[in-house]
């Protein structure tokens, strides 16, 4: 067991966005080891995180701002900034989870208000704003140790930009998203056909939702009475010009109540919104690990995703249908295939185990280690560059 720590985690959102997910489980898992743990996220409406959280929490006000995503990154790492600079309270560890709290920190750092930090990189965006390329490019480069979820990640960490990043895991609760205990959503989300296919995080390029609608129109001439369920999607950046595209073709194919867009679901709900599912259907281009894909797995639902890392990392294809997420048409076969109770059946039993894996409590152990290991090394630069003869 590393030694006891005190760490500040800062997170940009409280919204359940994969990477604050990450930071709030990897949070309450340190603390249930020991270590004194305290998230900071920017709080832009007030109503902090999306779930009670078992560590203790700072809230980051934020101003609304309706102006260029450049300037609302701008405005957001300020906040970050001026808050710190008011904080009396100093940590062993000051540790980023996004572009966003890394620069912050970096500025800090410059000033002197904090020695050193570390960043999880979750995954690398690919931005066309050179203030936002910018930005990232200072929240990879900048930091004192760089983290990352995923073998597909820490290569293209080194790969682009030089940095050798540490490996940490993700995790899911198996215990919560197993539970017999079942609220049904049915009734509430207006889902009475057959069959209900789910997926989570709303409408955007990244989550390739046009792909997956082009099929679920092809799933409908076979299932005329089947649904597809988008819940979430509260995010930073404005997708507005592809939702606009995602909606025309839902009327210009007449889908009608068969779509179910729910928004945010309330974290007491997600494991029974799980398991109104016959498929949880997830054929997203870019994703950091895929934490949704292994909450489904936990939930005993069988998985159709994309045939690509990082999903391929601990997917194979007896664990989950992978497609070419690309490809409308193999999505929509691997819909109608998955439905066959046997092979549903077999997916399920083998997600199950691939979920039992992984465990929060596992991955902390992993950072409060890297910790540990960061810190000796700051001290031993310190001790060096003290000794050093005048």
């Amino acid at each position: 067991m590393a030694e006891l720590l005190k760490v500040a985690l800062l997170t940009y959102s409280t919204k359940p966005r994969g990477g604050v997910v990450h930071t709030l489980a990897v949070a309450e898992a340190l603390q249930q080891w020991g270590h004194q743990v305290t998230v900071y996220a920017l709080d832009k409406d007030g109503g902090g995180f999306y779930r009670p959280v078992n560590c203790p929490v700072q809230l980051v006000p934020t101003r609304p701002l309706a102006v260029p995503i450049e300037q609302v990154v701008e405005q957001r790492i300020q906040e970050f900034i001026t808050y710190f600079e008011h904080a009396s309270e100093t940590y062993d560890c000051y540790h980023a989870q996004d572009c966003i709290s890394a620069n912050a920190l970096a500025f800090l750092r410059q000033q002197g208000r904090i020695p050193h930090f570390l960043r999880t990189v979750h995954h690398i965006d690919d931005f066309t704003s050179p203030y936002l390329q910018r930005c990232q490019d200072t929240s990879i480069r900048e930091p004192d140790c760089c983290l990352c979820v995923s073998d597909h990640w820490q290569a293209a960490l080194f790969q682009q930009y030089q940095v050798r990043a540490l490996r940490v895991s993700n995790g899911v609760d198996s215990a919560r998203f197993s539970s017999t205990l079942k609220a049904d959503l049915r009734l509430a989300l207006g889902l009475r056909g057959w069959p209900i296919y789910v997926t989570v995080g709303g409408i955007e390029p990244r989550k390739n939702s046009l792909v997956l609608l082009q099929a679920f129109i092809k799933i409908l001439k076979r299932y005329p009475k089947a649904q597809l369920v988008i819940a979430g999607g509260e995010t930073l950046f404005d997708y507005d010009p592809y939702r606009r595209a995602f909606l025309a073709l839902v009327e210009e194919a007449g889908v009608g109540d068969a779509l179910v867009l729910p928004g945010v679901v309330a974290e007491r709900d997600m494991p029974a919104l799980y398991r109104t599912a016959d498929a949880f259907v997830f054929p997203s281009v870019k994703e950091g690990w895929g934490l949704a894909v292994l909450e489904a797995l936990a939930s005993g639902i069988a998985v159709i995703t994309a045939d690509q890392p990082p999903f391929t990392e601990f997917l194979t294809p007896e664990d989950a249908l992978l497609v070419d997420p690309r490809a409308p048409e193999q999505l929509a076969e691997a819909m109608h295939t998955i439905l066959d109770r046997e092979i549903a059946q077999r997916l399920t039993t083998r997600g199950l185990a691939v979920s039992a894996r992984y465990s929060w409590s596992a991955s902390a152990l992993t950072h409060a280690t890297i910790y540990s290991a960061f810190l000796a090394t700051q001290k031993e630069n310190v001790h060096a560059r003290n000794t050093l003869p005048d």
